[in-house]
């Protein structure tokens, strides 16, 4: 049997939403979920992160951004773990510098027999903001500037974004390939372990 986490994600101070419901193991890592985080917002996993339960923070130990309480690493902790300890609420954050706050929400877990291909995505809401826009202040100037074809900075953020971005598109299709590396990637690493017990 295989627990899975049914996780709700939502981008904060961004209106209207921008969130994804996804279908987890909960066998996975904090920096795994931080990757299917990273798959289903589009975001390139350029910046530091970090995930705050239960007045814990989890990350990549960074003593410069230690700010007086120590950051565990996020590797080291499954989200079982977490929900094993009564954790239903998470708060995520990916560029500290843009300043990406995210809500995880834990809608559910449920036992399924044999190992589904996840993560799986479900559900969701419009394209997530492009990397190093500038935090969600850049982010809504940026979206003034793509939907005025008159705006002065019009050609050059379309140019700088790759030539087109519909906020409304959320590219599911898209995400949904981006889960499928992360599934094989996480079928192997599943493997490996029953190789070694």
């Amino acid at each position: 049997m295989t627990a899975v986490a049914r996780v709700h994600i939502s981008l904060l101070e961004i209106r209207p939403a921008i969130w994804r419901r996804v279908e987890v193991p909960t066998s996975i890592t904090l920096k795994q979920l931080h990757d299917v985080i990273q798959a289903v917002f589009g975001w390139q996993d350029y910046h530091l992160f970090e995930f705050e339960a239960a007045a814990q923070r989890y990350g990549i130990p960074d003593e410069e951004f230690d700010l007086g309480k120590p950051v565990r690493e996020a590797r080291n902790i499954r989200l079982a773990t977490l929900i094993d300890r009564g954790v239903t609420t998470l708060d995520y954050t990916y560029d500290f510098g843009d300043g990406w706050q995210h809500r995880l929400e834990i809608e559910a877990v449920e036992e399924r027999p044999g190992d589904s291909a996840l993560p799986k995505l479900l559900g969701g809401a419009r394209h997530g903001p492009p990397e190093d826009v500038g935090g969600p202040p850049g982010y809504e100037a940026f979206l003034e500037a793509v939907a005025d074809p008159d705006h002065e900075e019009h050609d050059d953020v379309l140019t700088w974004c790759g030539g087109a971005f519909e906020p409304e598109d959320m590219e599911a299709e898209a995400i949904e390939r981006r889960l499928a590396v992360i599934a094989r990637r996480l079928s192997a690493d599943n493997k490996r372990r029953r190789d070694k017990a």
